[in-house]
């Protein structure tokens, strides 16, 4: 389903960009990182051009639960650090996590309620783990989802699919970074 629309006063939405960080952008993943980079800093102009929140996150470890998948140790020292593309700016919103998603234990929430904020435009990468969870909190949250599909992969292809074929329509609105750009051309309330 194509984005209905961005919301507008009193409401707001904002951007959310997903683990966009060094160490994760140099994994092998299912579409080229220089593209879904290229969208993201796209969106992310965008949305600061127009005066909106922008949420930049970063994961900086994992949760200390027992999983049959092996815990990464010895990361380089600049695992964590958010790629320079991006250009944060110093009214983006950082949050570091330590779990897939983007809101327990972390002032996302806090942070997008002060500013008025009813939905989120989420980017980034792993779709099936940090997008994900975070369009999952984010829906229980009660905000409203827009998942930009173009601007955001996985290091598995079949797991990509099946968070944009099954889980993604049942959180939100899938779009395009064109579709969002446009949207944002059309808002007469910044």
């Amino acid at each position: 389903m194509p984005l209905s629309q961005l919301d507008s006063r009193p409401g707001l939405p904002a951007l959310v960009v997903i683990d966009m960080q060094k160490g994760i952008v140099r994994l092998p993943t299912a579409h080229p990182v220089a593209d879904i980079t290229a969208n993201n800093v796209a969106l992310l102009r965008a949305f600061r051009a127009k005066g909106l929140p922008v949420v930049l996150v970063n994961v900086a470890g994992l949760p200390p639960g027992r999983t049959d998948a092996p815990k990464h140790a010895g990361l380089p020292a600049d695992w964590a650090e958010l790629i320079p593309e991006l250009e944060q700016q110093p009214d983006d919103h950082t949050v570091t996590k330590r779990q897939w998603g983007a809101f327990y234990g972390t002032s996302l929430d806090q942070f997008l309620r002060r500013r008025g904020v009813t939905q989120v435009v989420l980017a980034g990468i792993s779709t099936s783990i940090g997008v994900e969870s975070t369009a999952r909190n984010a829906h229980e949250f009660g905000y409203n989802v827009a998942l930009v599909l173009d601007a955001m992969t996985d290091l598995n292809l079949v797991s990509h699919e099946h968070s944009v074929e099954k889980i993604f329509p049942r959180l939100g609105e899938t779009t395009t970074t064109a579709e969002v750009l446009n949207a944002l051309t059309q808002r007469v309330d910044s």
